[in-house]
Order: C-alpha cells, then structure tokens, then sequence
C-alpha cells in the first residue's frame, strides 16, 4: 500500500518535469539506453501515456486492492475443495467478486486521464488529446459554447460505460 500511494506524496508538477526530463531527447533514458546503441521514446504519445498511466495507477490500484481485501478466504478455500485450480479460481470466483473494485478503478483512472491537460502539455510534445482541445478553446481560442459542449463528453462516456457495465448484469451493486 506504502508503494502504490508514494507516487501521490510528490507534486504533480514535480512527477510531469521528472518525466520530462526523463524521456525527453538526450534525457535520462536516452543516456542509459545509450550503450545498447537504444534510444527513449522522446516526447509524444508514448512519454504521455507511461506519465498519465505512472500519475493515475494508485487509482486503479486502491480500489481493487479494497476489493481484494474483502475476499473471504473461505471462497478461495472452497473453490479449491471443489476441485477448481488456480486460474480456474481466479476466473470464476475473484473476477466476479472484484468487479466491483475493477469497475470503479477503471473510472477513476479514465476520467482522471481524460480530463488531464497540463501532463500532456509538459511531456506530449506535439501530442493533443481531448482535454487539451478544451482547454485551448477556452483560452486561446475564446470558443466558450465549442469547449463547454465538448468538456461534456467524459461524462457522457462514463455514464454510457456505467450503463453498460449494468446492462450486462456484472454488477448488482451498481
């Protein structure tokens, strides 16, 4: 737990320049790289997804660790008497029951990913995602009713993700 929650100690800022400085041209990974005859990713899509996935993956991880947590031993114990192996148990017994936890950490991380503009202006080089096109709408370009309808559509996609998640019947407690 200690582990998962230490990204959340530092600065945001302080994590989105560490990545910067350590994916971009001549950064740290290209200097240890640079003996394999290697480079990094640079700047782009690939420095923004690993920082937004380093940034936002205590919140994927709390909740299903929550939901981990809860599991009784004596499922585990049963589907064993029963005859399930391993695999056999996580797939028909400990899926089912840490849905829940699966289903709240991906929302967590999604929205918080979706919405996160300053990250991908520090380490997405030329890269735009949907954040940043509000935010550019509200603040260069002036378009207010444009990045107010457009600042919509992450909670159209999660509540369209909820309903289908409900719709499936995988979770009751939704």
């Amino acid at each position: 737990v200690i582990l998962t929650t230490m990204p959340l100690w530092a600065g945001y800022l302080v994590k989105a320049y560490a990545w910067r400085i350590m994916l971009d041209t001549n950064g740290a990974l290209d200097w240890m790289l640079s003996p394999l005859g290697l480079h990094g990713p640079g700047l782009g899509i690939v420095a923004t997804t690993l920082a937004l996935a380093y940034l936002w993956l205590p919140y994927m991880i709390m909740p299903i660790y929550a939901a981990l947590d809860r599991l009784p031993d004596s499922v585990i114990d049963a589907s064993a008497d029963l005859g399930a192996g391993p695999w056999r148990t996580i797939r028909s017994v400990v899926l089912p029951i840490i849905l829940p936890g699966i289903v709240a950490g991906s929302i967590f991380t999604f929205s918080l990913s979706l919405g996160d503009y300053i990250m991908v202006k520090i380490v997405g080089g030329t890269t735009q995602m949907f954040a940043n096109i509000v935010y550019d709408n509200i603040g260069v370009a002036g378009n207010l009713p444009f990045a107010a309808a457009a600042a919509t559509f992450p909670i159209v996609v999660v509540v369209g993700y909820l309903a289908a998640v409900r719709r499936t019947g995988a979770l009751e407690s939704l």
